[in-house]
């Protein structure tokens, strides 16, 4: 049986708080002081000092994963599906690992868009400079010039990313499951031109710049002794800093910042900022879209108007006291108006998009309409 350190920091004191609470008064503050130590232990930090380094392999091969003939994820030697539970009682390692197996799955998944459903990769912004960040979709030769149709395929939300449905589906399932890639070819062998959204890369990471502080001694005016008595204490400082940075933080995990990418901040500014560069520019009559969770939301953020119950005539705007999409009059001689007041029906497009996580991805049909 393994014993992890935290477990021997804290066996100590569970002992000790053990053996007090059967004292008297003057025990029992020393109870409280103990619980007020345990109170300041960080748990997770604890857990950090038995983890392995976080240092994964960059490839499925690495990992010793491959996707079988059927899109199954599969260890190459034992033919085994993915384990998630690597290491017993390291979560936290097990999680990380997991988290380095989805980003390659989400570039193998780039990978297949673009060779075995011929998608061409778009960067936006379209007018981005070389030094900016920039995110992308991804659209068929004839997206924007096929006069008929056109599919859109927005995913949730989460780490997901272009052309995938969930990423556990993917790991768990197969790739037909947890891909958008059966939807893609199959609207190009019915006709559709097609493009897919890239809602969730909103922003890219990169480490945050270390902040040197400045000595004191070098502009300062003091006497040497001083002056040296002063970077003496200043070095003791550092030192005990490191040191107890080193302790809290072992595996020296980089302090990243986020740098957004320019109209595409959010899946919402994204589904705009595509609508009006691309989508709106295509030539199709008909455009759909398939959206699944949070895409649906970000899909009503493009186009949506809720006709209501009310006296007023139809399309008559009617103020509305909560922060949803445009409300107007359904007519005073309508079904709705019939129903009472609150009730309402979306025409050109659903009030609410579907919100459930694990629900099928839906479908809706937009005529040619402008976005205002």
């Amino acid at each position: 049986m393994s014993i992890s350190l935290s477990s021997l920091i804290l066996l100590p004191i569970w002992i000790s708080m053990a053996q007090i609470q059967q004292g008297g008064p003057d025990e029992k503050e020393k109870t409280t002081a103990l619980k007020d130590l345990l109170s300041r232990i960080d748990l997770d930090e604890l857990m950090k000092k038995d983890e392995p380094p976080l240092d994964f392999p960059d490839t499925l091969e690495g990992f010793e994963y491959a996707f079988n003939e059927k899109g199954q994820l599969r260890h190459i030697k034992t033919g085994e599906p993915f384990v998630f539970n690597y290491r017993e009682d390291l979560h936290r390692w097990n999680q990380k690992r997991y988290e380095a197996l989805g980003e390659i799955i989400t570039k193998y998944v780039y990978e297949l868009l673009e060779k075995d459903c011929n998608l061409k990769k778009i960067s936006i912004p379209v007018d981005a400079t070389e030094s900016e960040p920039k995110s992308f979709i991804f659209m068929s030769e004839d997206a924007l010039t096929n006069p008929q149709k056109l599919m859109v395929l927005i995913h949730g939300s989460g780490v997901v990313r272009a052309g995938q449905w969930a990423r556990r589906l993917i790991i768990n399932e197969d790739l037909d499951s947890g891909t958008q890639i059966p939807f893609i070819k199959r609207a190009m062998d019915e006709g559709y031109g097609v493009i897919v959204l890239n809602p969730n890369e909103n922003y890219i990471e990169v480490e945050k710049p270390k902040i040197h502080v400045q000595s004191s001694s070098d502009s300062s005016d003091e006497p040497a002794e001083k002056r040296e008595r002063k970077d003496k204490v200043s070095k003791e400082t550092k030192k005990r800093r490191d040191f107890y940075e080193k302790y809290r933080n072992p595996q020296r995990e980089k302090e990243m910042m986020q740098l957004y990418i320019r109209e595409n901040g959010s899946p919402e500014e994204h589904a705009i900022y595509v609508w009006d560069h691309f989508i709106a520019q295509s030539a199709a009559e008909n455009v759909f879209f398939v959206a699944h969770s949070y895409g649906g939301l970000a899909f009503v953020e493009l186009n949506c108007c809720n006709w209501v119950s009310s006296s007023e005539p139809l399309d008559t705007s009617v103020e509305s006291m909560l922060p949803d999409c445009p409300r107007v009059s359904a007519g005073p001689g309508s079904e709705l108006a019939r129903l009472g007041p609150g009730s309402g029906a979306p025409r050109r497009a659903p009030s609410r998009g579907p919100t459930s996580s694990c629900g099928a991805p839906r479908v809706w049909r937009c005529q040619r309409i402008s976005r205002t």
